[in-house]
């Protein structure tokens, strides 16, 4: 649980936290499974605005108290829209405690870079680091010289927002992660550069899925793809690469607004080996902080300053347009435009590894008989349960 030691009872600010946090416990408890340390993994996706921005005041100390409870529901989340200064990272991760740990890209350079980063946290008491850490980038294209006859590698143009592949141990289980934040573009659902990003990423991840020598031929993709709908064909690329969505989530818009399908947790996995429960949701956290109603809105009016009575103009600003400044933009920066994305994963196969051990040995050719052992795999030595990639 995180730690909350450094709230002050005593204040009005530090009693409203106290309260709100009651409030968002009680929900996450309903709407969110346990942690159970051998049988699941909870794995998440969350855009934060600007996490670490300072737009529209900066956010108040009780929002990284929220941030951090629901975070701490997770045994695994990707956190894109990362900024170049990592205080609020830090600050999060001193509220969540000591069993908690991170990894983080460097910012990716350039205007559409936007001076991000992504990470990765997880809780080391069910998760544990594999070794392998990259940002991703795109292979060259392979052309033959049509004069000399040789080839030639011809760069490509890369994600405007570095993808961060990551691998992980749970249980059981091998997978690797990688997240990203696509390209956003015009605002418009079948942005022709968000498309190409999305196959070209999707594309290199089935790959390396593909690969003899992979570290896991689990593959996850998470994190904020600008999907418009589902009928887009932003959407298409991910499916056309192999990979498959819960269908829990399929329905399910993930911004705060509800209208757009953003975030996106796509799996192209072992059949049997790394299998999603039928518990998966987006967790709208507006239900229980920063609700929308006058209530609340009055609660912050004085946290909001004179932006939330006048606008940029010096214009005072009417019921409506105090509302939607409050609704729309203030409480987005304090938590987010986008809502958490989770699902629930299976990871102790103990049951299934048994009964397959009781099974005859089975030849290439699919017939029982000693099994034919490839000769570079001849004296190879087996992984324990907690090496392979089961």
């Amino acid at each position: 649980m995180p730690f909350y030691q450094n709230i002050k009872p005593g204040t009005p600010q530090g009693k409203r936290t106290i309260t709100k946090l009651q409030e968002l416990r009680v929900q996450l408890t309903k709407e969110i499974p346990a942690k159970q340390m051998e049988s699941n993994l909870l794995l998440a996706t969350w855009n934060i605005r600007e996490f670490g921005g300072t737009k529209y005041g900066g956010r108040l100390d009780e929002s990284y108290y929220y941030i951090a409870e629901i975070i701490s529901k997770f045994d695994l989340i990707a956190i894109q829209e990362v900024r170049d200064n990592l205080a609020a990272l830090d600050k999060v991760m001193e509220i969540l405690g000591s069993y908690w740990s991170y990894m983080f890209t460097d910012v990716t350079e350039g205007r559409e870079g936007n001076s991000e980063r992504t990470a990765f946290l997880f809780d080391t008491r069910k998760v544990r680091f594999g070794g392998l850490a990259g940002q991703l980038v795109l292979p060259p294209l392979e052309e033959k010289d049509p004069e000399s006859g040789q080839t030639i590698y011809k760069p490509v143009k890369q994600l405007a927002r570095t993808p961060f592949l990551c691998g992980f141990k749970a249980g059981w289980t091998n997978f690797t992660l990688t997240t990203v934040h696509i390209l956003y573009g015009d605002s418009v659902g079948n942005n022709p550069a968000r498309i190409k990003e999305i196959e070209d990423l999707a594309q290199m991840i089935a790959n390396k899925a593909a690969e003899k020598t992979a570290w896991s031929h689990n593959m996850i993709l998470l994190g904020d793809f600008n999907i418009f709908k589902r009928e887009d064909h932003t959407y298409e690329a991910i499916t056309k690469a192999g990979f498959t969505t819960p269908e829990e989530l399929q329905k399910l818009p993930s911004n705060a607004l509800k209208n757009k399908f953003y975030d996106q947790i796509a799996f192209k996995v072992r059949p049997g080996r790394f299998e999603t429960t039928d518990k998966a949701g987006v967790f709208d956290y507006f239900e229980s902080i920063f609700k929308d109603d006058l209530q609340d809105e009055t609660e912050y009016a004085e946290a909001m300053g004179k932006a939330y009575l006048q606008n940029s103009e010096g214009i005072a600003r009417d019921e409506k347009g105090k509302k939607a400044y409050y609704k729309t933009y203030w409480r987005t920066f304090q938590m987010s435009d986008h809502l958490p994305m989770w699902v629930e994963v299976a990871i102790d196969h103990t049951d299934n590894y048994l009964k397959e051990k009781l099974l005859p040995p089975q030849n290439e050719d699919g017939a029982t008989g000693t099994p034919v052992v490839p000769a570079e795999e001849d004296g190879a030595k087996k992984p324990d349960k907690n090496e392979a990639d089961l």
